[in-house]
Order: C-alpha cells, then structure tokens, then sequence
C-alpha cells in the first residue's frame, strides 16, 4: 500500500510504531516549505514494475518491532498538474518509510525528523497527521478508556486470538462559503461543454456504515454524466501565531452539505454552495464521526477555546449537532479521576455517543446527554477508540506496553457489557474499525506492511460470539487501502464492507503494452472464506479507483484521473463488477488544480444525488499566492 506520488509540502507522517506521545490531542504542525517543483522528464522513466499477484501468498516478514528500511523523499511534483502528476504519469522515487522506522530527533518547532519517524508533539501540543499535504492546502490527520469496568457476558464464545496493529489518518476541511457571484471564483470553474446531467434519485452517502448490505441501490446514472462545478469553498486563514488547525469534519443530507470550519460549521444549499447556517463554535473541531442517524443527527469533539502559543486547548468537549436546523443538541465532558479527559475519536452507534482517549472511553445517550458510562482509574484496561454505525464496538487496551493486548468488543451500547469479544495476539499496539456489521477490523501485524498504511492483513470477526470467521491477507505492496488506528480507530480509506465481502483497492502497477501508463483495480474478498472471489473492477488506464462506500449491494468508486483529464464517480454492481459511470468532471485546468489536490487518501469525499463533495482537513499558514479552496463540489444536476 505505497503512498501515491505525493506533492510537496508534505505535512509529517505518524510517529513510528510503538505508543503514541500522549499529548492533550492528536494535531498537527506546520507543514515544510514548498518545494521547487522540477520540470517532467524528457523521456518516460524505466517502465514501471508489473502489478501485483494478487494471488499469492504473502512474503515473510520481519518480526514485531524490527525496524523498515528507510525510504527515499518523495520528489516534488511537476508544474502541471498542481499536486503531483496525474495517475498514470511516469512513476516516481519511492514515499518514505512507515510505522517502525528508527527514530530521529525532531525538527524544528516541533516538526518530525525526516519522512515519518517519531516525534514530539508540534508547537500546539499536537501530533501531526498521517500523510502528506497538498501544494499549499494540507491534506489530513487524528482511542481509548480505563474502562468502566466492563462485564464479559457469560455466552461469549471461544475467543480466538490473532495478531494485529495498525496506523493512519483521514480527513477533510472548509472555512468559508458560497462562491457564486465572485469572480475569482468563477474562473476556477468549468466553462463551456460541461453538460448538465439529469436528475439524481440516489439518497446522500458517506454515513460512513460501511457495514451490512440493505435495500437496493439508490444511485442511478443520470441522462448525461459530464459534471460542472457547483460551488467552492476558500480556504481559511488561521490566527497569527498558529500554524495548522483541524478541520476535520464533513456530512450530507438530502438538502445540506456541512463542513467544519476554523471555529465554526456551516451547512451549504448542497446544489448553490449557498450558506443555509452557520454553527459558531468557540474552538476547533478535533474529530468527527461520518455517521448521521435518520434524523441528522452527528457528533463532534471540539476544544473549549481557540488555541494559542501558550495554551494549545484540549479536545474535551463532546457534541451533538443538529444538521438540518444548525444547531448543538447537548455538549458534554468526561473526568478520568480528577482530570478532563482529551478525546481523540467520537462515534454513534445504537443511540449511543461514544468517545475514547487515551485517558478511557465515555458515552452518553444520543438524545438526551445522560452518561451511560466513564473512566474508572482502577481498571486496568481502557478503550482506545470506538466503532459505530449499525453496532458498536470499542477497541480495548489491556496490560503494559511490553505486554499490550487489544480485545475487540461487541459491547451493549446502553451498558458498556461486553456481548463478544476477540482478543488480538499480544504486542500489537493498534486496530482500525472497517465495519461493524459484519465486524471488519484491520492491523498491521508484526509492522510487516512497511508502507505506513497500518494494513497488512484484516480480520473477519464473528461480532456475536467472537470467533474469527477469516483472515485476509493484503500485504502493503499490493494493496492501497489504509487505516487510521492510533487515533481515529474507524477511519479507513480505500476499502468498504457490504454484500459479506471486503472490497478494497489494489496499488497502482504497469498497464502493461508499449505505453507507461499505470492503473490498478478494486477486487473483492469473501469475508467466510478470506480468499478474493476472482471479482474485480478496472480503473482504466492512467486511473486509479478508490472504494467510497456501499450503496445497497453496489460499490461507489471514486476514480482518480490523469494529470489532464477529470476524475469520474463510477457504480460497481456487487455481482457482475459491471462498472456504471455516475460523473466524469471538467478537464480544464483551472478545475483539475483544485480537484487533484484531493487526495481519496487524505481528504473527505462525498457522494450522493448527483453530487460529489470534496474537502481538504486541515487550514494551514500557508504562503502561496495562488488562491486555495478547501472544498470542490461537482454535480450532475
């Protein structure tokens, strides 16, 4: 799962493998500066390497805790396209080595030694994201409770163990609205021969479920699928003195798009970008969940006050947000002792809110606000992150660091008590939630993907007795999907779970023939069984497609485009893999430098109703003189 050429101005990766620093939350420093970029080669590279048997069986690897090989710096892009050449250009120098690299000291103001090795939290007391950003908009970033003395439930079932760990973050951002009427604005977006496709009758998507396939699907391809731009959002400016700022935070419903700000959310007219509300804050938003129950309902953690040099804020306040009025429907805190509890993650699950951290894990009812549980300090165990949707599970941390080990729990969302539970090998730091129905977890096993991914192999887990259904294989170097489980715990990207498969995409590899071109494919495991069911969906050539979500019992895919052409939204029927196209985006110029810098890896994507919305996660003290967006929406309608 290596890292897609990346652009300059790489924010730093996530520490090395091992325990996290512990500070009040999970942020990011300053992103290096811009790099020159050099011009393309005048001749195509050596052709590239074959793709990947995705049928073999997996290579041995070090064992837990040896350290990666370092990497080479990624290269700084080309001047067209803005963020990097386009998939399907002549590939590049390798990205930097992941999780397990040996550990430097520091760069200045906080700033990670070279190509993700461990660090000290940034000026702010954060820690920096996983990933890299764009040119001049940085791209993404972000467990945990002495646990409220859980209750093994008497019926659960053999428990099996098995060896995991993981690592990764995603992640979108906005600040101000509407573009319409300005003409800066206007000259970014498409003009003349973009066609307006018909009426969409598909429902919002990105609740983030991810998990049983119900119903059938409700995106259709319209009557003509060329897109234009609806609306963008420029980026914000954040306050002197600070450096990066999260604005983590993205959702659809049937008439608003709403984005998290520097202090602030804001629900736009999902087709005219205009402002319907404006919910003030009075610090930023640290984490978010993708869900959003019937009603419009989702959580958020934010800060008390914007932070500062001398009092960088902790992530203590738990929201509710009402999407279709704007407004808080209650903001809780959580003691562990004595102490405010800095959360990292915020989920929902069965009318739940659960929060976690590495200081425990807490919950409220969705509705109300009233506690449904809190850290004890006697446990000795804690959760370090929740996943929700249709069930929800905690990831569990039990003994010392040199004996960790994660227990996977099916818990009562009304009560905390454990309904199943799988408990991981020991030694393995970190798991990601992919779904909770049916119960997907992902890990690093032993550090062995070596790309940073936090992936190299996922769990089928039976999520009412606890057993392991299956083990799937998907070694770094042949798959693209990643995980963030220091901090985010269900924040996957380039995989979704339906139709009781696991559908991820694979890395990008030579399209074979004469040309330099490279794509890569989406295929499918059989999450019984753990083998790939022989299915598979075609980026195409100089494309490359990333899973979205489950829509029924089909795929959405985003396709990453070449350097000069627009990317396309396509459906993929879960049977036949037939793959419908739902949007093909302008391909002028002004609009390819906005939508490439948008990384499937490290940014937020939306699709629903004709609609694609894409969003960057974190403002930055950025110096370009170019005008930055930090939110493209594209439609059909």
């Amino acid at each position: 799962m290596s890292q897609p050429p990346p652009p300059p101005n790489q924010p730093p990766q996530q520490p090395g493998f091992g325990p996290p620093q512990e500070p009040s939350e999970p942020q990011t420093p300053a992103p290096p500066a811009p790099a020159t970029p050099p011009t393309p080669p005048a001749q195509p590279p050596q052709q590239p390497p074959a793709g990947p048997d995705l049928n073999k069986a997996p290579q041995p690897q070090p064992g837990y805790g040896y350290p990666q090989a370092p990497g080479t710096p990624p290269p700084a892009t080309p001047p067209t396209p803005p963020q990097g050449p386009g998939y399907g250009y002549p590939q590049q120098q390798q990205p930097p080595a992941g999780y397990g690299y040996p550990a430097q000291q520091p760069g200045p103001y906080g700033q990670p030694g070279p190509y993700g090795q461990p660090q000290q939290p940034g000026p702010y007391g954060q820690q920096p994201p996983y990933g890299y950003a764009q040119p001049t908009v940085p791209m993404q970033a972000q467990a945990g409770q002495p646990g409220g003395g859980r209750k093994v439930n008497a019926q659960v079932a053999i428990i099996v163990s098995a060896v995991v760990a993981i690592a990764l973050i995603v992640g979108g951002g906005v600040w101000y609205a509407n573009s319409s009427g300005k003409d800066d604005d206007k000259q970014t977006t498409a003009e003349g021969g973009d066609t307006k496709g018909g009426e969409g009758d598909g429902k919002e998507g990105g609740s983030g479920d991810g998990g049983a396939t119900t119903g059938e699907a409700e995106e259709k391809a319209p009557a003509a699928t060329g897109s234009k731009v609806l609306f963008q959002v420029p980026s914000p400016k954040v306050p002197k003195g600070v450096t990066t700022i999260s604005i983590a935070g993205s959702w659809l419903t049937d008439s608003v798009y709403a984005k998290s700000g520097l202090s602030e959310i804001t629900g736009y007219d999902r087709k005219s970008g205009t402002k319907k509300w404006t919910l003030d804050l009075p610090g930023p938003v640290c984490a978010a969940t993708p869900h959003v129950t019937e009603d419009n309902k989702t959580a958020i953690v934010h800060k008390p006050a914007m932070p500062s040099k001398t009092d960088p804020q902790a992530c203590t306040e738990v929201a509710v947000v009402d999407l279709a009025a704007g407004s808080k429907v209650w903001t809780k805190t959580a003691k562990s002792g004595t102490m405010p509890v800095s959360f990292n993650n915020v989920t929902i699950g069965g009318g739940t809110v659960a929060a976690g951290s590495t200081s425990g894990g807490a919950a409220w009812d969705l509705a109300t606000g009233d506690e449904r549980w809190a850290p004890k300090t006697s446990d000795s165990c804690y959760d370090a992150g929740y996943g929700g949707g249709a069930k929800l599970v905690a990831v569990r941390k039990c003994g010392s660091y040199d004996q960790r080990q994660l227990h996977i729990q099916n818990v009562d969302p009304k009560t905390g008590d454990v309904l199943a539970e799988y408990k991981m090998d020991e030694g393995i730091e970190y798991a990601a939630v992919v779904s909770t129905d049916p119960l997907v977890v992902a890990a690093d096993v032993g550090d062995s993907a070596g790309d940073g991914s936090g992936i190299s192999d996922f769990f089928s887990i039976d999520n009412k007795t606890g057993k392991l259904r299956a083990r799937l294989s998907a070694p770094g170097d042949e798959f693209a999907a990643r995980c963030d489980a220091i901090y985010k715990v269900e924040n996957c990207t380039g995989v979704t779970v339906g139709n009781d498969r696991l559908y991820i995409a694979t890395e990008e590899h030579d399209s074979g023939g004469d040309s330099y071109s490279q794509t890569n494919e989406v295929v499918a495991f059989d999450l019984a069984t753990g083998k790939q069911t022989g299915q598979r969906a075609d980026a195409g050539e100089n494309y490359e497609i990333f899973p979205l979500r489950m829509d029924g019992p089909d795929v959405i895919a985003y396709k990453r485009p070449p350097y000069d052409k627009g990317g396309q939204v396509v459906s993929i029927d879960g049977e036949s893999f037939k793959e419908t196209i739902l949007m093909e985006n302008p391909s002028t110029e002004a609009v390819r430098d906005v939508e490439s810098r948008m990384s499937p890896d490290y940014s937020e994507i939306q699709f629903g109703q004709g609609g694609l919305y894409m969003s960057s996660v974190y403002a930055s003290d950025f110096t370009s003189r170019e005008k930055e967006y930090s939110v493209i929406a594209f439609g059909t309608e």
